[in-house]
C-alpha cells in the first residue's frame, strides 16, 4: 500500500504539469488577451470615447499608440517575457501555492476564491448531503420493491427529475414560487438587513434564500446516485450468501441490513469522498446567475470572458490538484471498505 500510494503521487505531478501545459499554450493563440484589451480601451479614450470597447473583440491593431506604450502595457502583464519563461515564473509559483493576482480585480487569486467560496459551500454542500439522505434510502426501497407500481413511480419520478435541466426548473421555480406567489425571494444568500437579525431569524432568512437554487440542483442528482443504489442492492440480494441466510431462517430486515448493506455500498463509499470534497468547490455557472449567487462558478465564468489568465490557471492548478488527491482518496476507501481489494 506506501508503495502504490507513493507512485500515485509521482504520477500527480507530470499530470498536473500536462494539464497546466495544455491550458497555458492554449492561452497564448486565444485572441483578445489583456494586452489587447489594453491597447483597445485606451485606443476608444482616445478617441472620445467612440472607439472599440474594452471587451478586445473589436481590436484594429495599434494605431494611436507608440511602441514603448505597448510595450510598457506588455509589461504591466508580464508579457514582455517569453511564454517559457512566463511558464517557467508560474509553475514556481504554483509551487509555493502563490496563485497570482487578478488582472482586473486587483485581488490575490486566494482572496477571490475565498470570497466566492460560501456561495459554492452553500450550493454543493446542501446539493450533497439531500442527495444521499433521500436517494440512498429511496435506492433501498426501490430494490426491496423491484418490479412493483412504487418501483415503476419512483423511476419515472426520478427520470424525469434527471431529464429536466437544472436552469430551466430554476427559471419554473422563480416564475412561479419567487414572482407569481412571492413565496421566496428572486436573488441573493441573504437579506440586505441580514447583519442587523438575530441568529434564528438569520437562519431562517438564509435558508428562506437557499430554497429554490437547492431545489433546481438537487433534483437531477437523485437519477444516478438512487439508481446505482437500487442495481447494487439488487446485485447482491441476488447472491447465493443471500439464499444460504434466507434458508437458516434469518429474518428480511437482518439479511438487507446486516450482510446486503455491507457489500452494496462498496461503489456509494468510495465515491463519497469525491462527492464530498467537490461540494466545497463546486460551481453552477447557470443556477448562479440565475439566482443572483455570486460564487465559484460565476467566477470561473468571468474569468474565461474577461480574458483574467491568473484567475483561470490558478483556479485551474487549485481544482485539478484537488481533483488529483480526492481521487488518490476514493482508490484508498475501496480497501478501507473491502480488504479483499489489492493494489498490487
Amino acid at each position: 500500500m506506501p508503495i502504490y500510494i507513493l507512485k500515485r503521487l509521482l504520477l500527480m505531478v507530470p499530470t498536473l504539469l500536462g494539464v497546466l501545459l495544455v491550458s497555458f499554450a492554449v492561452i497564448q493563440f486565444v485572441p483578445g488577451g489583456p494586452v489587447e484589451q489594453m491597447v483597445s480601451q485606451l485606443q476608444g479614450r482616445s478617441a472620445g470615447g467612440e472607439g472599440p470597447s474594452a471587451g478586445g473583440s473589436a481590436y484594429r491593431g495599434r494605431q494611436g499608440l507608440s511602441t514603448q506604450q505597448v510595450a510598457e502595457i506588455k509589461a504591466l502583464y508580464g508579457f514582455d517575457k517569453p511564454a517559457p519563461e512566463r511558464f517557467w515564473q508560474m509553475l514556481t509559483a504554483f509551487a509555493r501555492f502563490d496563485l497570482g493576482q487578478s488582472f482586473y480585480q486587483r485581488k490575490a487569486v486566494w482572496d477571490l476564491v475565498k470570497e466566492k467560496l460560501p456561495v459554492s459551500i452553500s450550493l454543493g454542500l446542501w446539493t450533497f448531503f439531500i442527495s444521499y439522505l433521500i436517494a440512498v434510502p429511496l435506492g433501498v426501497a426501490k430494490a426491496v420493491r423491484a418490479g412493483t407500481r412504487f418501483d415503476f413511480i419512483t423511476t419515472l419520478l426520478v427520470l424525469v427529475g434527471y431529464a429536466i435541466p437544472g436552469f430551466v426548473l430554476g427559471v419554473a421555480l422563480l416564475v412561479i414560487f419567487g414572482g407569481q406567489l412571492q413565496w421566496f425571494p428572486l436573488r441573493g444568500l441573504t437579506s440586505a438587513n441580514w447583519e442587523q437579525l438575530s441568529w434564528g431569524a438569520r437562519i431562517v432568512d438564509y435558508l428562506w434564500h437557499i430554497a429554490l437554487p437547492i431545489t433546481a440542483m438537487v433534483l437531477g442528482s437523485f437519477a444516478v446516485t438512487s439508481m446505482l443504489t437500487k442495481n447494487a442492492f439488487l446485485e447482491e440480494i441476488r447472491k447465493q450468501y443471500v439464499l444460504t441466510a434466507r434458508a437458516k431462517g434469518l429474518r428480511e430486515k437482518q439479511i438487507l441490513w446486516k450482510h446486503v448493506m455491507r457489500n452494496a455500498l462498496i461503489p456509494i463509499i468510495t465515491g463519497f469522498p469525491a462527492a464530498f470534497i467537490g461540494a466545497f468547490f463546486t460551481g453552477s455557472l447557470l443556477i448562479e446567475t440565475l439566482f443572483s449567487l455570486d460564487g465559484l462558478g460565476l467566477l470561473s465564468y468571468e474569468s474565461v470572458i474577461r480574458r483574467d489568465y491568473p484567475v483561470v490557471l490558478g483556479t485551474l492548478y487549485l481544482f485539478t490538484l484537488i481533483g488529483l488527491v480526492t481521487k488518490l482518496i476514493s482508490d484508498l476507501c475501496y480497501v478501507w471498505v473491502d480488504p479483499r481489494v489489492k493494489f498490487d
